[in-house]
């Protein structure tokens, strides 16, 4: 009985690992070129001592903020990838869905970053929005660092629980929401003088476009 050959099917891994290889360098030269900020920056989640220390609007534009936004943007685009894959919307191998995740994101973040620019111009709290920025930059920056070496273990494994990616948003959405509030006990005396259009700000451009997001989201995948 003559035993029939089928050819192996790879996936194509290699973008991946560069990609991993080229975040994980980031982080690291960032680590060694700004030692002290990043020791930090590591420990936001238990202290407030970074948020305090760099809430400068100066630091919004330095090498150590751009170099881990892009970490962020990477790490959240495996992320969403990831998760798509788990659920079995997607193949973790995708590359082509990867870079349209990651322009997504790109486009999305600056876009709403620009319009908040904007709004905060019309209601003339642009320094205030600045320290808000920030603070916001600062945290999703945290969590996005946080969650890429998970990344990378969660993409060379297979058949991983659905409760892990959900674990993640979970925990992810509960630094957001200590962020919040972080940011509002930090800059209460600035919130107090201009409640009104901070609640204007907040439902138009922090909770909105969240909103239309998931809903665009979901009805695409019904």
């Amino acid at each position: 009985m003559i035993e029939q050959l089928h050819p192996r099917i790879l996936e194509n891994k290699d973008w991946a690992t560069l990609l991993f290889v080229l975040t994980f360098a980031v982080v690291a030269m960032t680590k060694s070129a700004y030692e002290t900020r990043f020791s930090e920056f590591s420990k936001l989640i238990f202290s407030d001592k970074y948020a305090k220390i760099y809430r400068d609007n100066s630091h919004m534009k330095n090498s150590f903020t751009v170099g881990l936004f892009f970490v962020q943007v990477v790490s959240f685009a495996f992320f969403i990838l990831l998760t798509m894959n788990i659920f079995g919307y997607a193949a973790k191998t995708d590359w082509l869905l990867f870079i349209r995740i990651a322009t997504f994101l790109l486009y999305f973040i600056l876009g709403k970053y620009l319009i908040e620019k904007i709004v905060a111009a019309s209601f003339n709290i642009d320094d205030f929005v600045e320290l808000f920025n920030l603070q916001k930059v600062t945290y999703r920056t945290y969590i996005g660092v946080l969650i890429l070496p998970i990344n990378a273990v969660l993409f060379y494994y297979n058949n991983i629980p659905q409760i892990i990616p959900l674990a993640i948003i979970g925990i992810s959405l509960c630094i957001s929401v200590y962020s919040y509030f972080i940011s509002i006990k930090t800059y209460q005396n600035v919130i107090i003088g201009k409640l009104f259009y901070f609640i204007l700000y907040l439902c138009a451009l922090e909770i909105a476009p969240y909103y239309f997001l998931y809903y665009w989201i979901t009805k695409g995948s019904a």
